[in-house]
């Protein structure tokens, strides 16, 4: 039940999530010479009336099949490296939500790959009149039978650098939250800690990481329409630094951050709900056993109250 209430938390993440997505990933490769878009809310906007609303969910396909296959390997992997480490310290936490977040870059670079593909396609189209690929999984095939393996992982290594750290950090900031807050199984505002500790937590690993992410986005949507800009990750930071400053590894951060805390506050909410009630509502989630996430929900009981 865990595992299927994490699934269904992590779908509705998702489904909260993906508009502001939508909006980062366009903010982050759009031309400098001629930006379509001026700023987060401008973006919402334009998206809305040129592609109606379902402009925004382009791509959802991607993230929503590969939900499965991530969280069963972040349960996996944090829950068995917690156990080898034998104690619950933030530290600890910090290492298996790192480990789990470096493995499960198997599933995720490819999943992150054809959801920034289809997200930007089509832009500025109400009904786009060539569409390259029809949904998720054409696009993967489409990009192995053109570049194969090699292809179909662009961006691994930035994806590699940005989820380990960001997973030990997210995790590492949740239980450092849930000690200083307080959590106690019969304190009226448990849940409402909780949200708070997650939301806030996922806004950490965001800003932990995020300039290497605007740097994945660029990989990823590069050889769109067949024209290569960049030859390595080291070539990419080069000519977006050269051409745009640093700044440029703030773009789409505003529409990350506000994305942030409702993905991982629906997330937590949905896990906690379903939880409550496969074991009955007078039970409820105990000994605030229930770990929150932008990427993963972990269940773990322990002695002390604000563990994961």
């Amino acid at each position: 039940m865990d595992f299927v209430a994490g699934c269904i938390g992590g779908a509705a993440g998702v489904l909260v999530g993906h508009p502001f997505d939508t909006v980062k990933v366009r903010l982050q490769v759009q031309n400098v010479d001629k930006p379509l878009y001026r700023g987060t809310f401008h973006c919402f906007q334009s998206i809305i009336r040129q592609e109606t609303l379902f402009g925004l969910y382009k791509g959802i396909g991607s993230p929503m099949m590969g939900l499965t296959f991530i969280n069963a390997i972040v349960f996996g992997v944090q829950g068995n490296t917690m156990r080898l480490l034998g104690h619950d310290t933030p530290m600890n936490q910090f290492l298996a939500g790192a480990a789990a977040g470096a493995i499960q870059c198997v599933i995720c670079c490819p999943m992150e790959l054809a959801k920034t593909r289809l997200q930007l396609q089509g832009t500025g189209e109400k009904k786009s009149s060539r569409k390259l690929y029809k949904n998720s999984l054409d696009c993967l095939v489409r990009i192995y039978n053109r570049e194969g393996l090699r292809g179909v992982n662009r961006g691994m290594v930035t994806t590699l650098i940005r989820e380990t750290p960001g997973f030990g950090v997210y995790f590492l900031a949740y239980d450092v939250l849930t000690r200083g807050l307080g959590c106690e199984p019969d304190d009226r505002f448990m849940i409402p800690k909780l949200l708070f500790a997650g939301g806030m937590a996922g806004i950490a690993s965001w800003l932990s990481t995020y300039p290497v992410d605007v740097i994945k986005s660029r990989l990823q949507a590069d050889g769109v329409g067949g024209v290569y800009r960049y030859s390595s990750i080291a070539d990419c930071v080069r000519q977006s630094v050269r051409r745009e400053g640093y700044m440029v590894f703030t773009r789409g951060l505003t529409s990350t951050l506000l994305r942030a805390f409702p993905v991982n506050a629906t997330t937590f909410a949905t896990v906690t709900l379903i939880l409550m009630y496969s074991r009955g509502e007078g039970r409820g989630p105990k000994d605030c056993e229930l770990a929150p996430t932008g990427h993963q929900v972990q269940l773990q009981q322990q002695a002390h109250p604000s563990s994961l």
